[in-house]
Order: structure tokens, then C-alpha cells, then sequence
């Protein structure tokens, strides 16, 4: 799932808005990084996702600047 998630990601941006990805890391590791150069793109498995706990290290920021 990992790597269908990433290949779409490359094949998306680079189909709408002509830039290229380059996918680092492997599925059976649970984290795929797609860097897009000014963009990195970070797809875990749900176990690594848990064991990182992102979203509760970034509910300790603050936000600086919010787009819509």
C-alpha cells in the first residue's frame, strides 16, 4: 500500500504540475519518503505511524502562518 501511495504521489505531481519525485525508503520498513524538492512527502504504515506519534509532537508547535 506504502508504494502504491508513493508512485501515485510521484505520477500525480509530475503529470499536473510537471515536477519529478524521487522515492527513498522501502514498504517492509513501514516509511516511504518522496521528496519533490521543496516538498517532502512522508507515507508510514500504521504501526509506524503509532510508534512516531506525529501528530502529538505537532500539537506542541504553534502555528506561525495557516494558508487556505
Amino acid at each position: 500500500m506504502l508504494q502504491a501511495l508513493a508512485d501515485s504521489a510521484v505520477e500525480q505531481t509530475k503529470k499536473v504540475h510537471e515536477v519529478r519525485g524521487r522515492i527513498e525508503g522501502e514498504p517492509h520498513d513501514g516509511w516511504i519518503l518522496v521528496d519533490f524538492g521543496d516538498v517532502i512527502l512522508h507515507l508510514f504504515s500504521p504501526d509506524r505511524r503509532e510508534y512516531y506519534r506525529l501528530e502529538e509532537l505537532w500539537a506542541q508547535g504553534k502555528i506561525l502562518l495557516r494558508l487556505q
